[in-house]
């Protein structure tokens, strides 16, 4: 046989007795109609199906066990079948092993793992043929959704599987598992609340799990001893991770663990949300796909290396037709199977719009509450046209789905690439449209001078709801560590009302607030900006942090719940908040006040908000009327009976957050 590469077209001249169709580029190859590549069990059978145009043949080969250098007890020839390779093997394969191989050029290329499967054994090198029913969890039938309104109604809290039960004061027996999630009633040595039962305490709606599903860097074979990662080096899509189970080697046992961890949740009033990586895979050359399907899941630069707008060696190639179906039916299963809430994308920039938009219609049509967004631009150059790239300015062109603010969480506390710049909560003075920016969810409003936000200069969300305001998150450094950098001359009482300040700014504006874990304990990981592989003692939520920072957890729970009880913080429509909020700060660089009147379907009719960046208590004159105060630097009255009725002038603490309220009543439309 003899083959030409040129460049990323990929384009064929072959001579052979081979009978297959063979195909001059890769965007030749015919797409596989149906919804059953993978394994497919009964206890009668199972049918093996591989989609690889690029195959001259292709075998399946079925193991016992999945100890690595065993020797397959049986390999079958597959048949060319409605497009695919395909197989189907008599008898009950329940636990049944298996890899797949096909031959390229006249010779066998190394066994891969099927990248359909839907379970695996030990460090995913094997899928696993399991029967799914018998992987529910009693009273999986009978697991819901919980009752969620619109998006902007969300408070998401950001959590690695790992970090919420290491920490040895944390009460949690299941330690760096899915179970830990699960268990109720666990507390500190003093007595606080950890775990599951905190994440209820504080009210929030969405758990947002770093990635979950199996992931390369890991050895599960030692998944109790003191490995770590993020886990943005995906393995097997649609396979739990395994060291997060309590036996890796049993395919069965993590999918359980993973429904019984969403059961669990959902039980609690939260939902779920999986942080998916579908830009890169962790391995490149040997990668499943790559052994499978060469060339066809990857984007390739002109000179025909790999190309790496992921910074991780390689980028996936989404706008094939073929590719965007694997995505698409790779999250409507974990929609399906595992009842999964949303989905966050990591550097959804790398995806083509169609490709996302074609999920979004999918997954919405499950149930038009699934919870989508992601990071609105790449780690480098791709071959992808830009005009073609999901990326935050194009956010208007994507269909319910959210993109993160960069404006507002820079703003908030200086830019993520230089360490030492301030924000609006540390001093700078010359970020407040920024934030307004924020404040306004990204949208389109009259009072904002958009050619002074710091990176957009016009309004990226067509609606709040597409926009997730945050300032800090698993990526850079934590709030506390960033803001010790930031202003190391200033006392930790003073930087603690700078992280309440920031936090309070983000639950108090219009989208969507999103909450890094620990964050209302001031979690700190010793200034290590970038932990995704370093130890628990750096990563794992320190649990008695939340009693030395009793005040600030009380006070972020306490605005999450003046948030749900307040629809003119989560005002819903862009033509509404136009409407309703108003800024009457002047153009103040060091302080923010708007008023929010007749908000829909509040009780509240006249809310005035003043963010205090200055450093110093500072005098401000409120607007007429008599007002109460139900939120300062310190604490939230939701019904401001602490405090006496106030007009004129009034003097705010240094760095805080003030919510006054002139009255109750009637909201109007």
């Amino acid at each position: 046989m003899r083959v030409l590469l040129l460049v990323c077209s990929t384009l064929f001249f072959v001579t052979c007795s081979d009978p297959r169709p063979q195909y001059d580029t890769l965007e030749d190859y015919p797409v596989y109609p149906y919804a059953d590549l993978g394994a497919t069990y009964t206890s009668a059978s199972t049918t093996f199906k591989l989609w690889s145009p690029a195959a001259q043949a292709a075998r399946v080969h079925l193991y016992a066990d999945d100890r690595p250098g065993t020797e397959p007890r049986e390999s079958l020839d597959m048949e060319a079948r409605d497009g695919a390779w395909a197989v189907s093997v008599s008898g009950d394969l329940d636990g049944t092993y298996y890899t797949y191989q096909i031959k390229r050029d006249g010779r066998w290329l190394a066994e891969a793992t099927d990248p359909y499967a839907r379970a695996a054994g030990t460090n995913g090198l094997r899928g696993q043929v399991v029967d799914l029913f018998a992987t529910d969890p009693p009273g999986w039938e009978n697991d819901r959704r919980p009752v969620m309104g619109k998006p902007t109604d969300a408070v998401i809290y950001e959590l690695h599987v790992r970090d919420l039960s290491m920490d040895p004061n944390s009460g949690i027996t299941h330690k760096g598992k899915f179970l830990g999630l699960t268990e109720r009633g666990t507390t500190t040595p003093t007595g606080d609340t950890t775990g599951l039962d905190h994440l209820i305490e504080m009210g929030v709606t969405h758990v947002h799990l770093l990635p979950s599903f199996d992931f390369l860097s890991v050895d599960e074979a030692r998944s109790d001893s003191t490995q770590y990662n993020w886990g943005y080096d995906p393995q097997n899509y649609n396979v739990p991770e395994g060291s997060y189970s309590t036996d890796p080697s049993d395919g069965k046992v993590r999918i359980r663990e993973f429904k019984q961890m969403v059961q669990a949740l959902h039980a609690a009033g939260i939902r779920v949300v999986m942080d998916v990586v579908y830009n890169h895979t962790g391995r490149t050359e040997n990668s499943s796909f790559q052994l499978l399907v060469p060339d066809y899941f990857y984007r390739f630069n002109a000179d025909g290396t790999f190309s790496n707008a992921s910074g991780c060696g390689n980028e996936i190639a989404s706008q094939r037709p073929m590719v965007r179906k694997f995505i698409r039916e790779s999250v409507e299963y974990w929609a399906d199977e595992y009842h999964v809430d949303g989905f966050r994308f990591d550097l959804m920039g790398i995806h083509d719009i169609a490709t996302m938009n074609d999920i979004s219609e999918t997954l919405h049509g499950i149930d038009p509450s699934i919870l989508l967004y992601g990071e609105g631009w790449t780690a480098g150059d791709s071959p992808l046209p830009e005009s073609q790239q999901a990326t935050k300015v194009h956010t208007p062109q994507l269909i319910n789905i959210a993109a993160f603010s960069d404006d507002v969480r820079d703003a908030l506390k200086g830019s993520v690439f230089d360490a030492e710049e301030r924000g609006f909560v540390s001093g700078a003075t010359d970020v407040a449209e920024s934030v307004r920016f924020g404040i306004v969810g990204a949208t389109a409003h009259p009072q904002i001078s958009y050619d002074s936000v710091n990176y957009s200069h016009a309004p990226w969300a067509r609606q709040p709801a597409q926009c997730v305001n945050y300032v800090s998150c698993h990526d850079n450094h934590t709030l506390w560590d960033r803001l010790q950098l930031s202003n190391p001359g200033d006392p930790p009482r003073v930087r603690e009302s700078m992280q309440r300040l920031a936090l309070a700014t983000v639950l108090t504006s219009q989208g969507i607030p999103f909450v890094h874990a620990g964050t209302e304990m001031l979690r700190s990981k010793g200034g290590d900006e970038n932990s995704y592989q370093s130890s628990d003692a750096v990563n794992a939520i320190k649990w008695e942090k939340k009693g030395q920072h009793a005040r600030t957890v009380a006070y972020v729970r306490d605005l999450i719940a003046l948030r749900k009880a307040h629809p003119a913080f989560r005002i819903g429509e862009t033509a509404l908040i136009a409407r309703h909020l108003t800024f009457t700060d002047a153009g103040d660089d060091q302080l923010i006040a708007y008023r929010l009147q007749n908000a829909p379907g509040d009780d509240w009719t006249d809310i005035y908000v003043v963010l205090n960046g200055y450093q110093t208590r500072h005098r401000h004159t409120l607007p007429e009327g008599e007002w109460r105060q139900v939120v300062d630097g310190d604490r939230v009255d939701s019904d401001g009976r602490a405090t006496d009725t106030m007009s004129g002038e009034v003097t705010l603490g240094a760095i805080s957050t003030n919510v006054f309220v002139k009255k109750t009543g009637s909201g109007e439309n």
